[in-house]
């Protein structure tokens, strides 16, 4: 019987050069969809709280405030607005109430606001679709 192979002290194999393009393009894509969604958003009179926060394994895109609400804002963008609309599924949308949940416990200034959940949708040609309390 062989002995395993051990992999130790080899250097992790590198992405591929397209790969990382691809990555990287969609990484600043995503950057830039939030940056409007968060100019949307003040339009419509919200106050920008925070970006891309991070919470035991949930990144809130856009954390805002309107009134007494906190709002947790996901943004999507797809090639459709209908695909960036349905883009967000039952699981994720429980993950960002307890993400937006902990925030709140977890932030004095954010105390005795109540929590929503929202989605800003974008497609490139179109305009930014708001859909609210998800």
């Amino acid at each position: 019987m062989k002995p395993p192979r051990v992999r130790a002290n080899l250097p992790a194999r590198p992405k591929a050069a397209w790969r990382q393009a691809l990555g990287g393009q969609a990484f600043r894509e995503g950057h830039g969809a939030e940056w409007i969604a968060a100019a949307w958003l003040m339009l419509k009179g919200y106050q920008i709280l925070g970006f891309r926060l991070r919470t035991r394994g949930v990144e809130i895109d856009i954390l805002a405030r309107q009134g007494k609400t906190a709002v947790v804002v996901e943004v999507k963008h797809r090639t459709t607005i209908e695909a960036a609309l349905s883009a967000l599924d039952r699981i994720q949308l429980q993950r960002l109430r307890d993400a937006g949940a902990a925030l709140l416990r977890q932030r004095p200034s954010l105390a005795g606001l109540q929590l929503r959940i929202d989605i800003v949708a974008l497609a490139p040609g179109r305009i930014p679709r708001h859909r609210r309390n998800l």
